[in-house]
Formats: structure tokens, C-alpha cells, sequence
């Protein structure tokens, strides 16, 4: 017996099959719709992402770069970071000040990323830097004429208004590093604060507790405590706060400031690196970042941005290093010191590491050294072969200059002295360095003079101490001390030789200020 399917005709029983597929792909369509609308959100989503990320980006006009320029380097890259201090858009309620102000330049460095993307080298460029600042652009299109013996921070006020002249910065450090700088980026405070709070804060630390008196040196009280002694995490406003402390802190110099801020990168850069490059780690840095920084047109897109972070991703923190270009005082001011500048900018245009600012670079394991397992060869880097151990010396400062006596006993303790004390003389009229010391130490006196070989020999104390006089041995520095012993390394501890470097994994509470 059939039944009625199996009576059925041929034509039935291929409508019945139709009718299967017909239902079958009733139900694949709300599936293929689904999977549909999911790719064009997740499209238009990238894409917004996109077009929100680039719409963050400011970018100054390359009409101001010079067309007098190095040539393009064939090994590494080199990227200028400048830290504005601008009062517009939010920013002076941050950092204080007249809205309408003109913009300065705070801070800068050189970062040179080496050929091998592992390996970088961020050079500090002080503020108060006597250089030359070659013809930059007026708002009116105008050009000036050349400045030299001009302090480095005057270039981004060429122009005189509110957001700065980041284009004039970068034709100086080209001028002054003969380096081409294939990217300008400008961080604000405002941009600033806000991307430490992205990354959570970073780990600081001070020497000592510190008050709002050392932000603001005109208060007439020195106020609520900002900061304790120690380790400690900051964001936001107390980050900006702790770079931008000078005067409560060692000798109250920029210098001295540049070694917190270096601190502070190293910081900020391990920070990134130990919460790791993932999207959801790395898309709220972008927004953050493309919304804080000012970049040049080669770096206005978000691709470009993000594709140049990436870049970064396998350089290591041991291998990342800052160092200060090398400097002396000179009055006030601060003046290159050469051959040595010279020497640092042709080893990163030649892609090689400063002498000993990384001894990673070429796969030393002895920590770089050339000549043989006991150093030798020190010689051929300008070194001083004054060696200061066990001997412990008094500095005093016999002139109106403030902070030559913490100078004096950094490039001491570089040299192994062991400094008891720094202060001021009675007079502040000397005209001339003297090396004071009481009986039986001649000999010490002798070696201290090889370090400052200009300082006269004055024996005291040998009939019984003279009033006025210490005992021991005294360092008493005149007017014709700059700052830098003449016979200490490369820069001494006014300057900042290659081997003086920091590494962005040292540890937060090393090396934070000169005295």
C-alpha cells in the first residue's frame, strides 16, 4: 500500500524538495544578515575609531621648516620631543598663568631610535643653552634673521603667540646636532596630565618632602607638604607637579630638573611596557595621545601615529638611555661643551652608541670597555686619572652665585672624593679659588689640585687654627670657577658625559639632581 507521498507525482515530489531548501534558507538568512551587519559595524566602527583618533590630531604647518637641512639619515630615526608650557585650551589651569601668554618651550630631547628598533638614546637639551637659532617663520610669513648666543628656549617663542613655534625649535636642534629630525612632536600640560592618567600614574621619587613653596619659589610661605620623601605614584596634576619642581631640590638648577624628568620618562615608558602593547591596553593611550600632542604634517594621521608607536614595541628599557647633551655654565647660562656635542651627534648620525651610553649597542658584555679587560684606554675619552678615594674635602662657595658649591661637589664625588659638607664663606667676594688644608694633609691637597689645577694652595691651621679657618681640607671656590672643574671628564658634574647616562629600567631614586 503507497501512500499519498508515494502516489505523488514527479513534479510533487520536486516542489516538496524546493519547499526543504526554500525553508532551509528561510532560516540561513536572519544568520548571513546577522554576520553581515556585524562586519559593517565592526567596519564603520574601526572607521569612526579612525576618523576620531585622526580628528584629535594637531599638527603644525611645515611651512616654518627651514629648506636648509641635513640630509635624511640612512640608519635610525630621530624624533624631537618638546614640552610645552602654553596657557591655552584648559592648560593654565594646570600651570597657572595668562591664558593669552606666548608659548615656551619647558623641555626637550633628541630621541634617536637605532636602525635595529632595540635600542634608543633620548638626548636632553637645556633650556637656558646658548645656540644659534637659524631663520624661523613669522605668523605673517616673514622670515628672521639668524640669533646666535641665544638661549635654546627662545626659539619657540619666535613669533610671539600663544601655542608656540615648534618649527623654529626644530630648524635649532638641527642647526645645533647637524641631525635631521624626521619627526616634532609637542606634549602641553594638559596633554600631559591626562596621559599619565591613562597609564594609571607612575612611580616617582623624591629625596626629601617637598612643598608648594618649591613649585612657587614667590610664595612668602612654603605652604601644604605636595610630595613626601620616598617612592610614590603620581597622575594628573601631581605628575605635572613633579616635573616641573626645581627649587626645593638639590641645587635648584634646570639641570637638576632634567635628571627628575628623565627619571620620569624611564617611568613612564616602563609603565606602557609592563601593561603591555594589546588593543585594550593601546586604544585609550591613543586617544589620549592624539588628543595631547601637537605633531608635525608626517605624523597627522592616526595610522602614521600608531604605526610609529608600534615601531617602538621591541625597544628594550636597558637599552633605552638619556643623557644630557654635554654643557658647562657659562654666567647663568648654559654652553655646549666641545668636541664632546660633536662627538655624541656623529655617533647617532653613524647609528652608533655615545662612548659608554650603552654598552648593549654592540653586544658588549664587559659593559663596553675598550683595551682590555682592566679599562685601558680610558685615556683616548678625555678622561681625568684624579682618583679622590679616601680623601674627604669641605666645599665652600666665596662668590654671589648661588649653587656653585653642589657643582663643585658632584664632580668631586664623581671623581671618589668624599664631600663632608658644602656651605658658604663669610665673604662672598673672592676673586680666586683657593685649596685650604691644615697639617699632614698637603698630600691631599696635592691631588685635589689635579682635579682643579687653576685653585692656589693655601696651608692654614699650622700654628695652632686660625679664626675664621677649618681644619682639614677645605675647597673655598672664587669667581673664576664656571661651575666645572678643568681637570674632570668630559663635563664633570656640570656637565653630562656619555658615561652619565641612565637607563630606563634604573631605579627611581637614583641620580634625581645635582648637589
Amino acid at each position: 500500500m503507497t501512500t499519498p507521498d508515494q502516489q505523488a507525482t514527479p513534479e510533487r515530489r520536486v516542489g516538496h524538495r524546493r519547499s526543504g531548501r526554500r525553508r532551509r534558507r528561510g532560516r540561513l538568512r536572519p544568520a548571513l544578515a546577522i554576520s553581515l551587519s556585524l562586519i559593517v559595524l565592526v567596519t564603520a566602527g574601526a572607521g569612526w575609531l579612525y576618523l576620531r583618533l585622526t580628528g584629535n590630531i594637531d599638527t603644525f604647518s611645515a611651512d616654518g621648516i627651514s629648506d636648509d637641512r641635513p640630509d635624511a639619515a640612512s640608519k635610525g630615526e630621530n624624533v624631537l620631543v618638546i614640552g610645552s608650557d602654553a596657557r591655552t585650551g584648559g592648560n593654565s589651569d594646570l600651570g597657572g598663568g595668562d591664558k593669552g601668554d606666548i608659548g615656551r618651550s619647558d623641555t626637550a630631547f633628541l630621541l634617536h631610535v637605532y636602525a635595529d628598533h632595540r635600542h634608543a638614546v633620548a638626548v636632553s637639551v637645556p633650556r637656558d643653552t646658548l645656540v644659534t637659532i637659524p631663520p624661523c617663520r613669522l605668523p605673517d610669513g616673514t622670515w628672521t634673521e639668524e640669533q646666535s648666543d641665544t638661549m635654546f628656549n627662545a626659539a619657540y617663542s619666535v613669533g610671539q603667540t600663544p601655542e608656540g613655534n615648534p618649527a623654529c625649535t626644530q630648524n635649532t636642534v638641527e642647526k645645533l646636532s647637524g641631525l635631521r629630525v624626521d619627526h616634532t612632536v609637542v606634549v602641553d600640560f594638559k596633554g600631559f596630565a591626562s596621559l599619565t592618567d591613562v597609564v594609571g600614574g607612575v612611580e616617582v621619587c623624591l629625596p626629601q618632602d617637598l612643598y608648594q613653596r618649591d613649585l612657587n619659589p614667590n610664595r612668602a610661605a612654603r605652604g601644604k607638604k605636595l610630595f613626601d620623601k620616598g617612592k610614590q605614584n603620581v597622575s594628573g596634576q601631581r605628575a605635572l607637579d613633579y616635573v616641573r619642581i626645581r627649587h626645593g631640590i638639590g641645587d635648584g638648577s634646570d639641570i637638576g630638573r632634567i635628571k627628575r624628568q628623565q627619571a620620569f620618562m624611564s617611568g613612564l615608558l616602563k609603565k606602557i611596557k609592563d601593561d603591555g602593547f594589546t588593543p585594550t591596553k593601546l586604544l585609550p593611550l591613543a586617544e589620549a595621545a592624539t588628543d595631547a600632542l601637537t605633531v608635525d604634517p608626517g605624523l597627522g594621521s592616526a595610522d602614521k601615529l600608531l604605526k610609529f608607536a608600534m615601531s617602538l614595541k621591541d625597544v628594550d628599557l636597558h637599552n633605552t638611555r638619556f643623557v644630557t647633551i654635554p654643557w658647562r655654565y657659562e654666567g647663568s647660562r648654559v654652553a655646549v661643551v666641545e668636541p664632546d656635542a660633536g662627538d655624541l651627534w656623529a655617533s647617532l648620525k653613524d647609528d652608533r652608541a655615545p662612548a659608554d651610553a650603552d654598552a648593549d649597542k654592540d653586544g658588549d658584555e664587559d659593559g663596553g670597555k675598550s683595551g682590555g679587560e682592566d679599562g685601558a684606554g680610558d685615556e683616548d675619552k678625555g678622561g681625568s686619572e684624579v682618583s679622590g678615594l679616601g680623601v674627604d674635602v669641605a666645599v665652600r662657595n666665596g662668590t654671589g652665585t648661588t649653587g656653585l658649591a653642589a657643582r663643585a661637589a658632584g664632580t668631586l664625588e664623581e671623581s671618589g672624593f668624599t664631600v663632608t659638607g658644602t656651605g658658604n664663606t663669610d665673604r662672598t667676594d673672592h676673586a680666586t679659588t683657593v685649596i685650604q688644608y691644615g697639617p699632614g694633609r698637603k698630600d691631599d691637597a696635592e691631588k685635589l689640585a689635579g682635579l682643579f689645577p687653576d685653585a692656589g694652595l693655601e696651608s692654614v691651621g699650622q700654628d695652632g687654627n686660625e679664626e675664621g679657618r677649618e681644619e682639614g681640607l677645605v675647597l673655598v671656590l672664587g669667581d673664576d670657577y664656571t661651575g666645572e672643574a678643568s681637570g674632570a671628564r668630559g663635563g664633570g658634574a656640570s656637565g653630562a658625559p656619555a658615561e652619565d647616562a641612565r637607563t630606563a629600567d634604573a631605579d627611581p631614586c637614583s641620580d634625581l639632581s645635582y648637589g
